[in-house]
């Protein structure tokens, strides 16, 4: 996983100083045999929490409770939410263990889409086939302040997109039309997002690379484009990446220390 990880990393909290916290794994689920969690495991790492990936769709089971976990990641992959296939219908399903349990959920992409289908609101296509691929603006919203201030483009790779589910709420929006929920959050700790903030240099090479005939696509960056924004734009996400996530994991600490009664359960 090394070889993905952008030289330099940015400021990854450093916990060697800080009072012992113990600091459980986060169960990260890919889709392919080949990804990676990119800069999201690596910041992950830095902050002091062991990985435990899983690939379900090669036959990896999911844990029954997350009492052993600090939070969970679903990430992107080719396939659809919509999908037929039994893994995918497994993932989604499961969601339901993390938000019962008010254990951290964080969907990237495809697996934010898995959560806004367990909540009963609908992914699809573009009606005129149009994607976002490449760096796009968004617009955060005040909703999304708890975890400080939101860059406004991150790196995109999709042709679908979410609704947003009932008793969510938004956190951010798109100048366009096209896409126009980017991220939501559910209930105290879990959250979607339409883009891709663990991409690294050498994975959005490689997917840019390996995918000509999907940039000639509407909405779709050329290749110099993409990584000439990335490097531009990286450090900026690592930065807020860093932030965002040691005040997800913090969140579903303070949810799961609450008596049941106080708490903001999601179904």
């Amino acid at each position: 996983m090394r070889d993905d990880w952008d030289q330099p990393h940015g400021p990854a909290s450093d916990t060697r100083d800080a009072a012992p916290i113990e600091k459980r794994p986060i169960l990260i689920v890919l889709h392919q045999k080949h990804s990676v969690p990119g800069h999201i495991g690596r910041t992950l790492q830095l902050q002091g929490h062991p990985l435990d990936i899983r690939r379900p769709r090669f036959g990896d089971p999911l844990p029954k409770t997350m009492a052993d976990y600090d939070g969970s990641v679903i990430f992107g992959g080719p396939m659809s939410a919509n999908d037929p296939d039994d893994y995918v219908k497994a993932e989604t399903d499961w969601i339901g263990v993390s938000l019962r349990e008010q254990a951290p959920f964080l969907g990237v992409c495809l697996g934010g889409q898995m959560l806004a289908r367990h909540l009963g609101a609908a992914v699809s296509l573009h009606d005129q086939g149009h994607v976002e691929i490449g760096y796009h603006d968004i617009i955060p919203l005040k909703s999304a302040a708890d975890e400080g201030a939101w860059p406004n483009r991150f790196y995109q790779w999709h042709k679908e997109g979410f609704e947003l589910p009932a008793g969510a709420e938004l956190l951010a929006t798109s100048p366009r039309d096209d896409f126009p929920n980017q991220a939501f959050r559910y209930g105290e700790t879990a959250v979607a997002i339409q883009f891709h903030p663990e991409i690294s240099y050498a994975m959005a090479s490689r997917w840019s690379g390996y995918n000509p005939e999907k940039l000639r696509q509407v909405g779709a960056q050329a290749r110099a484009e993409q990584l000439r924004d990335h490097i531009a734009n990286g450090p900026i996400v690592r930065a807020w990446l860093d932030r965002f996530l040691s005040s997800w994991v913090e969140t579903g600490r303070r949810a799961r220390s609450l008596p049941s009664t106080q708490r903001r359960v999601a179904a």
